[in-house]
């Protein structure tokens, strides 16, 4: 990437052009910091004016009901001492209700809360009065009588949902509890008869409790409440509040009107400024923004590990990273505005490097990246993993090919490693398996071996005898060269099965393999008492490494055997099946064994897990390796068809030649 040219001193410019600015900026904060003290000024003040008439509603209301108190306090002990109790208590009781319209009901009850007379009452009494006797104003009739004393209800809500209290006002006659004044307040009379009209015009009066239930309410204004004051509402107490709230009033429009020309004003100083501005401002902060820009590509560039390559639609190379570079050896001067030939092409493969060239500039590059051998500047070799996309600029026009690369050199080795590995792990397993299969073997081919000893010695002692007879001679070496050739198989076959050989994928037949294998494990059959059978239709030919199906086979036919060790002898048939499908040929192994438990067959082939006390563990996990390196699928699955009611079936598939 080409570096760009050094800034140009315009620091002194940017100085001048800053400072009217800043001046207008400190002018516009002094200004808005005056009219915001005005207005914290002004709320000030309207909070201590709510606070002040808060503080007169209050001492209103508690001297309105301090005055009912001492009222009916001295109408309980005149009822207590004068003769005509009942004339008494219907005029004060009537006075009462008269000049207060925030009482409901004044009740006089006996000793036993039985009503004796009631104002205003209705007729039958008591079935009226029962609407006035809530268990709050019950209390307060208890708490009263044993404390000798006027007592306040907590608040209760009567038909219609309004909210009252009452008070308990004792009557005592030779200091003997004669009977009860109950006063019965409703709060939103209250508040109607001693908040005055000014009061609701300027705030809202809401009585609630400390779970915030409102109980009463009174107001002549709407609007967008501002402050907030609340006092207790003692007496009746019970966690009452008086809640007073203020609303927003319209402001001085001449404050709004100098406010807003100040910053008309504001707004016309910087516009102005916006317009002076010469070239040299704007070329400036042109070459800053590049330069920014410049240095966070460059930032970005540095830290990938991902080599990037733009070429244009001729080829020729516009851009590399600094990845790039290190990963081929060469400057980016020595690669950009280059065409074909790259310098970094391999020379024994330019053909097709300039082939592949040429299909990712006609866009038939493979979606999912290709593979392809570069050369770095001191000549040494590397895989790389290239990923091609249009190159779109901002126009939307297609200009070139980006390419993304990635030095995949140690991965492809890793990967050449663990192959190498695997194939050495199923070398062991063969050598492994072999060597469990060993005395077997042995005793197989002592078998032949001893009978080619028999007929040898039996030749010696017919041309040990003058009259012999040829015919006898020919019949006995006919046998011997047949106990030769049994003798030849087996020792092939454990050849050929314990040669270590490179992977090697070509036409098979498949049902030779399987026969062979059957050849191959019928000595330890027997010796085990399983009898093998085989179902082998003609089959197709399949690609595959015979060597390779041989392990599967064996590996899979000998764990048949050895999981029908507990079955009875009469049971233990181990049946290898092939069937053609489509483009496939699906293989089994079914025994009739124990089975897999559910909890052991997700794990059975994973490496080096083993249900045998002395097995390795990786006998399976070979054979899935095996058959998925011939594109199948190895899986096992109940025996559900087994005279013993449980066993196992392995099946396995491999592609045709032709699929």
């Amino acid at each position: 990437m080409r570096s760009l040219p050094p800034p140009v001193s315009t620091r002194r410019l940017r100085w001048f052009l800053a400072l009217p600015k800043l001046g207008v900026v400190l002018l516009l904060a002094a200004v808005v910091a005056l009219l915001w003290l005005l207005h914290q000024n002004e709320i000030e003040e309207e909070r201590t004016s709510l606070i002040k008439d808060v503080l007169w509603l209050e001492q209103n209301l508690r001297f309105h009901l301090a005055n009912n108190e001492e009222q009916f306090q001295q109408l309980a002990q005149d009822l207590g001492s004068q003769q005509d109790r009942k004339q008494l208590f219907r005029v004060r009781a009537g006075h009462m209700l008269k000049n207060n319209p925030d009482i409901v009901q004044i009740v006089w009850y006996d000793p036993r809360r039985r009503v004796l007379d009631a104002l205003p009452a209705a007729s039958p009494v008591d079935s009226e009065l029962e609407a006035f006797g809530p268990p709050a104003t019950q209390k307060a009739f208890e708490l009263a009588g044993r404390l000798n004393k006027r007592v306040y209800s907590e608040p209760f809500f009567l038909s219609g949902n309004a909210a009252h209290f009452a008070l308990a006002v004792p009557v005592f006659a030779e200091r003997q509890l004669a009977g009860m004044l109950v006063v019965t307040y409703s709060i939103d009379g209250l508040l109607g008869n001693l908040v005055p009209w000014w009061f609701a015009e300027k705030y809202r009066v809401v009585v609630v409790d400390d779970n915030d239930v409102q109980f009463a309410a009174k107001s002549n204004i709407e609007g967008i409440p501002s402050l907030s004051y609340e006092l207790p509402f003692e007496p009746p107490g019970y966690g009452l509040n008086f809640r007073v709230t203020s609303y927003q009033t319209p402001g001085n429009p001449l404050q709004r009107l100098l406010a807003g020309a100040i910053l008309v004003l504001a707004a016309g100083v910087f516009w102005s400024m916006w317009i002076v501005r010469d070239l040299m401002r704007k070329r400036a902060k042109a070459e800053e923004a590049l330069r920014a820009e410049h240095a966070l590509r460059s930032a970005m560039e540095d830290s990938l590990t991902v080599g990037m390559r733009a070429r244009d639609l001729t080829g020729k190379i516009i851009y590399v990273n600094p990845a790039f570079c290190r990963m081929t050896g060469f400057s980016s001067a020595e690669l950009v505005d280059r065409s074909p030939p790259m310098p970094y092409w391999v020379p024994e493969q330019l053909d097709e490097t300039m082939a592949l060239h040429r299909a990712v500039l006609a866009g038939e590059a493979p979606p999912d990246g290709f593979e392809i051998t570069f050369r770095r500047k001191d000549g040494e070799h590397f895989q790389a993993l290239i990923y091609e996309a249009p190159l779109i600029d901002g126009n939307g026009r297609h200009t070139g090919w980006m390419a993304s690369v990635l030095d995949v050199t140690e991965r492809r080795r890793a990967e050449e490693l663990a192959r190498q590995q695997q194939e050495q792990l199923q070398f062991t397993s063969r050598l492994v398996t072999m060597g469990e299969m060993a005395s077997t073997l042995a005793h197989e081919l002592n078998q032949p071996l001893a009978a080619i000893a028999s007929y040898n010695a039996g030749c010696l002692n017919l041309l040990a005898n003058e009259n012999f007879d040829p015919g006898d001679i020919r019949q006995a070496l006919e046998k011997l060269g047949v106990q030769a050739q049994r003798a030849g198989r087996i020792i092939r076959r454990v050849h050929d099965f314990v040669r270590k050989s490179e992977p090697k994928r070509a036409p098979c037949n498949l049902g030779e393999i399987i026969e062979d294998c059957i050849g191959f494990v019928e000595a330890e059959a027997r010796k085990r008492h399983v009898h093998l059978e085989t179902s082998l239709p003609a089959l197709p030919p399949v690609l595959a490494d015979r060597l390779m199906l041989e392990q599967v086979l064996l590996n899979l036919i000998r764990n048949g055997m050895e999981a029908m060790s507990g079955t009875p002898e009469n049971r233990r048939v181990l049946r290898v099946s092939a069937t053609p499908g489509a483009g496939e040929v699906i293989v089994g192994i079914a025994d009739n064994g124990g089975g897999i438990a559910p909890e052991i067959r997700d794990k059975l082939f994973t490496a080096f897990f083993t249900t045998k006390p002395e097995g390795m563990g990786v006998g399976l996990s070979i054979c899935r390796s095996i058959i998925e390196f011939h594109r199948g699928r190895l899986w096992a699955e109940d025996n559900v068809q087994s005279p013993t009611g449980s066993g196992t079936i392995f099946h396995f598939t491999l592609p045709l030649e032709s699929a």
